[in-house]
């Protein structure tokens, strides 16, 4: 089990930039990928953005360019730098991370998840 914790979330205008952090309890860079997701009202959760042991990095389309997915293996922190913030990107956002699977060579399911942190962007 791994215990993740958001916090950066807050308001801002079109435009803006806003940073989220996720600290994880327990973390090894080589054995967990991390990912970001979010939520908005009445809508599914989506991707946004996930970052595997060796870092590489897969991104939505609707962030592509403006988001960036990153982590500190020794603080246990991962990042997500969001810019040119757009309305459409107010949500719950997520912190989650999964096992990786050195049998098959994969991320697993994500299976531990945040309690998220709002990110609201007016117009």
């Amino acid at each position: 089990q791994v215990y993740l914790v958001e916090s950066g979330g807050g308001s801002v205008q079109a435009g803006g930039s806003l940073g989220l952090s996720c600290v994880a309890s327990v973390y090894t860079s080589s054995d967990y990928c991390m990912g970001w997701f979010r939520q908005a009202p009445g809508k599914e959760r989506e991707e946004v953005a996930s970052i595997d042991n060796s870092d590489g990095t897969t991104y939505a389309d609707s962030v592509k360019g403006r988001f960036t997915i990153s982590k500190d293996n020794a603080k246990k922190t991962l990042y997500l730098q969001m810019t040119s913030l757009k309305p459409e990107d107010t949500a719950m956002y997520y912190c989650a991370a999964r096992p990786f699977d050195y049998g098959s060579g994969t991320c697993e399911e994500f299976d531990n998840w945040g309690q998220g942190t709002q990110v609201t962007v007016s117009s």
